[in-house]
């Protein structure tokens, strides 16, 4: 907003200012004309440049948020495109090798799984001490429980 104002400000000053130039008479006239227009627009240029920097620095911002947040719209479709058809992995139930499938699970994740069973809420991989919560985030929605 601040930028289209300033600019519009700014485009103004210089059409005042080649207007005044076409009402002059002499060369000397003409010539103070010519200073007060470049004067004016030097002004208006001066003026113009902090909120022309701001909208530069909020574009580049703006740029920014919007390619991080098509970069995790990218990774979300691959990794339903992934997920596509799969059933969830039900932790009472799964073999080693199924828990194994899950992404960030370590053989020694999906021993303690299996040692630790039955599970009434996926989220009690995390309140017994058997995964990370970054490890649990990592698979929350492929997992699931049944009793």
């Amino acid at each position: 907003m601040a930028v289209s104002r300033t600019l519009r400000l700014l485009t103004l000053c210089l059409l005042a200012a080649a207007l005044i130039g076409f009402a002059g008479c002499s060369a000397q006239d003409q010539r103070q004309r010519d200073e007060k227009t470049r004067d004016a627009a030097a002004d208006a240029t001066a003026r113009a440049k902090p909120a022309l920097r701001a909208a530069g620095k909020d574009l580049s911002q703006a740029a920014q948020t919007a390619a991080e947040e098509a970069h995790a719209a990218a990774q979300g479709v691959a990794e339903g495109w992934k997920r596509g058809g799969q059933r969830p992995v039900d932790l009472n139930s799964a073999p080693e090798s199924g828990l194994l499938a899950l992404p960030g699970i370590t053989r020694r994740d999906a021993r303690r799984i299996i040692a630790n069973r039955p599970y009434r809420t996926p989220r009690d991989l995390v309140s017994r001490g058997i995964l990370s919560e970054a490890t649990y985030a990592g698979i929350r929605d492929q997992i699931t429980v049944t009793r």
